[in-house]
């Protein structure tokens, strides 16, 4: 049976904090994610056809241009997909737990448009190109739960593209970052919005197109302006208007 990833993976037998667990009918988390409000005879179909691992940091899912073997599941973690150009340019995403890696590339049965890799620990389902075909031909369900998740690769991607080329400043591109994080994941605290920042300057850099040097520079100023505060992983936005400001201006 083809094995997706080697390095860094391991297998996660036991149920995790967070109330996932090996088979979908027993999760804590049934009805949050794609697949998990499928009728029981699905799940039970779609739980005796995946393949479930927990991948570590920095683990690679796959390659752009590797031919596909079959879509990735994040029950759990963070992923960045990324693509590139001949002349070393790059753009990534971040893909979140629920989402579903490579479907474009499996239900075309053309090569990975990009690559794929863990941005933290996480829980991951992969199931191989025949036999994810094949449940959808069978289970209309599951085919509907494909073509939504489509839907929202598709919403997600217009959306980065529309920041990066349609903002006026790389000032305005970081806001707009900051802010759909703030939206997304942002806890309200004394301090102000707090975010946990996991990724590098490098890692901001490819999300909104521009150099690292750039997002290092701009971030500086922010701090100097009070937009935002660092301490250490944890990011703060106690003046999440003037974030506001830089993209309606």
């Amino acid at each position: 049976m083809y094995s997706p990833v080697v390095a860094g993976a391991c297998a996660d037998a036991t149920q995790n904090s967070e109330g996932r667990s090996e088979s979908c009918r027993d999760c804590a988390l049934n009805g949050q994610r794609i697949f998990c409000d499928l009728p029981k005879e699905a799940l039970t179909i779609f739980d005796d056809i995946a393949q479930i691992n927990f991948y570590s940091r920095g683990t690679r899912l796959f390659w752009e241009g590797q031919a596909s073997h079959g879509v990735f599941i994040l029950c759990g973690g963070q992923a960045k997909l990324s693509i590139s150009s001949s002349r070393g340019k790059s753009l990534m995403r971040v893909a979140e737990s629920g989402e579903i890696l490579g479907l474009s590339a499996t239900l075309s049965e053309q090569p990975y448009e990009g690559s794929a890799e863990m941005l933290n620990g996480g829980q991951v389902k992969f199931i191989r190109c025949d036999l994810f075909l094949n449940f959808l031909r069978t289970n209309g369900a599951a085919s509907l739960r494909a073509a939504e998740a489509l839907s929202r690769d598709y919403q997600a991607v217009y959306e980065q593209v529309r920041a990066v080329a349609l903002s006026d400043s790389v000032a305005e591109k970081l806001a707009k970052l900051l802010l759909y994080w703030c939206a997304r994941q942002g806890k309200e605290t004394g301090q102000g919005i707090h975010l946990k920042l996991s990724l590098t300057h490098g890692e901001i850099a490819q999300m909104i197109g521009v150099s690292r040097e750039t997002v290092t520079r701009l971030i500086g100023e922010f701090r100097v302006k009070r937009v935002i505060e660092l301490k250490g992983s944890n990011l703060f936005v106690p003046n999440k208007a003037a974030l506001e400001r830089m993209v309606n201006q």
